[in-house]
């Protein structure tokens, strides 16, 4: 099992930043890659990047390139999403998830990221 535990969320006003950690621990060995999601009310959980554990390859949600950057410290086992540039459409519960080659998934409970107009 891999427990993952976000923080880092809060109330910003629009065009600031926020910078959401998640800090996995348990069988962290057996981790393949991570990432982040976000559920806004009423909406489906969408996803927002991801990165390889090993390799550091990173994916993004075209709504975020160029304004959000995911990262991850290996030696600490923490995940990272800079947030810049914030709009009120990213207001949303923001999910870390880890996944693994036999495709064992785990979720944190989730932060809340709110960003006035």
């Amino acid at each position: 099992q891999v427990q993952l535990v976000e923080s880092g969320g809060g109330l910003v006003q629009a065009g600031g930043s926020l910078r959401l950690s998640c800090v996995a621990s348990g069988r962290t060995y057996s981790i393949y890659g991570m990432g982040w999601f976000r559920q806004a009310p009423g909406k489906e959980r969408d996803f927002v990047a991801t990165i390889s554990w090993t390799g550091g390859n990173t994916y993004y949600a075209d709504s975020v390139k160029g304004r959000f950057t995911i990262s991850r410290d290996n030696v600490k086992n923490t995940l990272y999403l800079q947030m810049n540039s914030l709009k009120p459409e990213d207001t949303a519960v923001y999910y870390c998830n880890a996944n693994s080659t036999s495709r064992a998934s785990w979720w944190g409970q989730g932060t809340q990221v709110t960003v006035s107009s």
